[in-house]
């Protein structure tokens, strides 16, 4: 299908659904009239039940003001929060599939200016479109009002805006100390195959300025532009970022003569960010905001005279854990170096025994917790590395180290799993955090390279009394049993992405000893041990979706972006003569991939591809054959004569062969070529 051209059985599909959505009934709240982005006149006679939402920056938004259950589909870039990740995918952001935003029966679909041929048809057939545009953190603030008009959560949208405004008003009294002579001047990467930047109005150039930074003025407008070297060496950027994805080009754009010859290059100063924050105007603008700046300015950031809060407690919120020797639970949250920390608290009745893999065998504890540090902190906390960050904490905390046992990462404390097992008398509960985004790894293949905190912590405790036999052996059950939820995950190494990961390499366990009968196996074939395992299994699970929105069943888009490349890069990284009509031929391929039938096809590519990084023998050659009957079902041509050498290449991915079939075979559909930007 071409761009901009929607099928005929697309527009009946639509048709039909136009019943459903009048026996849909609508009632509550007054009617509500405004102005979209688009200029059209929107009235709505009560909160749309059901919606679509293409925008990710949108469905945050839905999500945060309490309006989430009436999200109905999202794109397969709508990764945050978690929750969004569970609703069905309608395709990408550049080129959703009308029919599978027909299939949600929306009554209101949020569009951009992306998607004008869609807003037409949902026009037609009785949809409202409703377009919201944020190019600026004030336009995010104005979304946020309106989203909140139309499901009818003023209230909650105005407390939104308020946090968000307070949290940058934070950080510019922090940067307010810093003098002009020491701004750094900063540049948002853009681009793959050359070095583009955003526009002089963007908003990441906004944010730029908002967390200190110098911005660059190339003289053009717009969401992405061009840098010439000229641009690029006058500017001289002292800090160069990027999203997740732009390591690898940013590696190879920057190792050319010219190119490397500015600050940030020779300097290493290279910073990536999850693109959550660096590619969207929405709920996170301050959090990124900060995290920038403290980043930019950690020296300065560091400094106490500097705060602008003094550090302290300001809240503590109840944890219930039903073990006989636990005086009490709870978070407690504090500021330190001015930013939101959050602690996980388990007082005892009485001194206990622990292990620590991050301390050791440590006897006459009270108090065994988990700390999480904000992003903003990351930077603040390595100038004077764990120690220093340990005697902060506790000392706000009023935690005595003598008597105390803390583990620290960077898994938000919100995001908590609390599991707990029991059979008969004996009971185990399990205290899990983790994030796998930055620093997962497959220990004894990758190398021991630092990444961003990323750690999956984890406190042991039970009703049972544990020797040291059982203490220690309780670390290897919780790590074989982490290591197990990790692959169900297909959670990939950091490192060296076409591996599975085992670990963060920075996570760690606290077992406590425990009161009541005596306990000499946690072993897995002892009882023991399978409520360990059990427990640590689930929360890892549920610890990593809550911190990350990723799930055993998520998208095979998001899976085949954890390998990375994308597929975008992988299907025209060859060289093909598609150029001139690859944004219909990717939205093709989206569309496929929304299919069972093919998302499986990829899903064997990706197992194959497994097998062979784990040094198993895999010959493509029958894989190859049936990626010639997948191309020759999709374009609807006869299958070609057997190639004796296909799939014979020892070093051909599996996954870039099946991407290739589905290229090849789309292109047989094509229509006359006609020039499209790539989006």
């Amino acid at each position: 299908m071409a761009a901009g051209i929607l099928s005929s059985p697309v527009k009946l599909a639509f048709a039909a659904c136009i019943g459903l959505l009048l026996t849909l009934g609508q009632a509550g709240a007054a009617p509500l009239t405004f102005v979209d982005d688009a200029g059209r006149q929107i009235r709505l006679e009560a909160p749309p039940r059901r919606v679509v939402s293409l925008v990710p920056s949108v469905t945050e938004i839905l999500f945060a003001i309490g309006a989430g259950d009436a999200v109905r589909a999202v794109t397969y870039h709508d990764h945050w929060p978690p929750e969004a990740a569970t609703r069905p995918v309608v395709g990408g952001f550049a080129a959703p599939d009308p029919m599978r935003v027909m299939e949600a029966a929306p009554q209101a679909v949020f569009v951009s200016s992306m998607h004008q041929d869609l807003a037409a048809l949902l026009s037609s057939g009785h949809i409202q479109p409703i377009r919201i545009e944020i190019e600026s953190i004030e336009d995010s603030f104005a979304a946020i009002r309106r989203l909140g008009q139309i499901f009818d959560r003023g209230t909650a949208a105005e407390a939104l805006v308020a946090r968000i405004r307070t949290d940058l008003d934070l950080v510019a009294a922090k940067v307010a100390k810093i003098p002009a002579a020491k701004r750094l001047r900063v540049m948002r990467l853009m681009g793959r195959d050359r070095v583009m930047a955003p526009g002089d109005d963007s908003f990441q150039n906004q944010m730029i300025r908002v967390a200190g930074g110098i911005a660059p003025q190339w003289g053009q407008t717009g969401d992405v532009v061009e840098v010439t070297m000229e641009q690029w060496q006058r500017f001289n950027p002292q800090v160069v970022y990027g999203c997740g994805g732009d390591r690898q080009a940013a590696a190879r754009l920057f190792d050319r003569p010219g190119w490397r010859d500015v600050e940030a290059v020779k300097n290493g100063r290279l910073l990536f960010f999850p693109c959550e924050l660096t590619c969207r105007c929405a709920t996170h603008s301050a959090d990124f905001v900060a995290q920038l700046a403290s980043r930019l300015y950690s020296e300065a950031f560091a400094r106490q005279e500097d705060q602008i809060h003094p550090d302290a407690v300001f809240n503590a919120r109840p944890l219930a854990l039903d073990l006989p020797y636990v005086a009490r639970s709870r978070i407690v949250e504090s500021r330190i170096h001015d930013f939101v920390n959050k602690t996980l608290a388990v007082d005892f009745s009485q001194p206990m025994q622990v292990v620590s893999s991050l301390e050791g065998q440590r006897g006459n504890i009270l108090t065994v917790g988990n700390h999480y540090a904000p992003p903003a902190c990351w930077a603040i906390g390595h100038q004077g590395g764990l120690e220093a960050v340990r005697r902060q904490v506790y000392g706000v905390l009023g935690q005595d180290p003598a008597t105390a046992s803390f583990l620290f990462t960077g898994a938000d404390m919100d995001h908590l799993s609390v599991q707990k097992r029991i059979c008969r008398q004996m009971a185990v509960v399990a205290l899990v955090t983790a994030g796998v985004e930055s620093n997962a790894q497959r220990t004894g293949c990758d190398a021991g390279f630092w990444y961003e905190p990323g750690t999956i912590n984890i406190i042991l405790l039970t009703n049972m009394r544990l020797s040291p036999r059982a203490m220690t052996r309780a670390l290897i059950t919780a790590t074989e049993a982490k290591t197990a939820a990790l692959q169900d995950l297909d959670i990939r190494s950091s490192v060296a992405p076409y591996r599975g990961a085992t670990g963060t390499g920075t996570d760690n366990i606290i077992v406590v000893q425990g009161t009541g009968v005596n306990i000499d196996n946690a072993g897995g074939h002892s009882k023991m041990g399978e409520l360990i395992a059990a427990a640590v299994h689930a929360g890892v699970k549920e610890a990593v979706f809550k911190q990350n929105g990723l799930a055993a069943d998520r998208s095979v888009f998001r899976r085949i972006e954890e390998r990375g490349p994308g597929i975008w890069e992988r299907i025209f990284q060859a060289p093909c003569n598609c150029a001139a009509y690859r944004h219909d031929l990717y939205a093709e391929i989206e569309r496929l991939l929304l299919q069972d039938r093919y998302a499986g096809f990829l899903e064997a590519a990706m197992a194959l591809d497994d097998a062979r990084a784990c040094g198993r023998k895999v010959d493509l050659s029958l894989f190859a054959r049936w990626c010639q009957q997948v191309s020759a079902e999709i374009g609807a041509v006869p299958l070609p004569e057997v190639d004796e050498k296909a799939g014979s290449d020892k070093n051909a991915s599996a996954l870039d062969l099946a991407l290739d079939a589905l290229r090849t075979g789309v292109a047989q559909k094509m229509p006359a070529p006609v020039e499209v930007e790539a989006p």
